[in-house]
């Protein structure tokens, strides 16, 4: 073999090999700023094709290359996202994932990966919520995050501090497991037999319910608040909800209900609880977030870009 036909470091082929080691941890990026699958993969796949572009010779640090190119991206996605979040009707909740079947994306640490989470983080600004997930879900050093954002470290370090602050005031403390199904277990039995006074038993008083039904007949477009009127709503759920058989999975690092109708998903719902009680419902209902979650069970073996 001619030695200039060997392969070299910044060869294609090396590239692609750096590159998917490298994917799980992009994707957690992306998708924690952006809040949907299908955009993370298209920013991964953005990643990709200016990795492959570039003159990898010169790259001392691809880890940093594919993690500024990412962010970036996603905050360009983010920004123009906004946009179409403020048309879709009713509550906007971000796409669950199917973390028992793809852990890479929760690997780093499971911050900023629940729904309830991801869904506050959608009150920063794209650039506060990159500075978060880069700091508190993958731990990276403020003069890498400054370097990213192409911000000062003081400026990085008080967005962090502030993102902090204002998602600190609004997050419940963790919650085990084994009581979180145990808890939508009960739920599911008092919803279905139309038990309103087992389902106040189980909700805090000051109980909110989001659903994200994007116009579907039937789906709350508001936020509904309280005890009674969540328990209300909660034994009418079948009316508009087909189902005839329910599960527990692992959507986003915690237990989840799943229903379904003859073998097609129909609703996912996690719960957020607190001293007193579930104080927290979040309805995913729309069918294309509920395809996001059934395609995310076939991201857990990388595939070659």
């Amino acid at each position: 073999m001619n030695r200039s036909d060997e392969p070299t470091p910044d060869s294609l082929e090396a590239a692609a090999e750096a590159f998917l080691q490298l994917r799980p941890r992009l994707f957690g990026i992306a998708y924690r700023i952006l809040g949907s699958v299908d955009e993370a993969e298209d920013v991964v796949q953005d990643a990709w094709l200016r990795w492959q572009g570039t003159d990898r010779s010169v790259v001392e640090n691809p880890g940093a290359f594919l993690a500024t190119a990412t962010t970036r991206l996603a905050i360009n996605v983010a920004q123009s996202a906004r946009v179409r979040r403020e048309s879709h009707v009713g509550s906007w909740l971000p796409e669950p994932i199917d973390t028992s079947m793809d852990p890479h994306v929760g690997a780093e640490r499971g911050e900023a990966l629940e729904l309830a989470v991801m869904f506050l983080l959608e009150k920063l600004n794209p650039v506060e919520r990159a500075a978060y997930v880069l700091r508190e879900a993958f731990q990276y050093p403020y003069d890498q995050i400054a370097n990213i954002l192409q911000l000062s470290q003081a400026n990085t370090r008080q967005i962090v501090s502030r993102s902090r602050k204002r998602l600190s005031a609004e997050r419940r403390e963790p919650v085990d497991t084994a009581e979180l199904r145990r808890l939508l277990e009960a739920f599911l039995a008092a919803a279905a037999t139309g038990d309103i006074d087992a389902l106040e038993e189980l909700l805090s008083a000051d109980v909110v319910a989001y659903a994200d039904g994007n116009g579907m007949r039937g789906v709350a477009r508001v936020a509904v608040m309280g005890a009674l009127r969540v328990a209300r709503i909660s034994t009418f759920a079948k009316k508009f909800i087909p189902w005839d058989e329910y599960r527990i999975v692992e959507v986003n690092g915690l237990p989840a209900l799943l229903t379904a109708k003859e073998g097609v998903t129909t609703a996912l719902v996690t719960i957020t609880v607190g001293r007193d009680g579930i104080d927290g419902f979040y309805w995913i209902l729309t069918p294309e977030k509920l395809r996001a979650y059934e395609r995310s069970s076939h991201r857990a073996v990388p595939r070659r870009p």
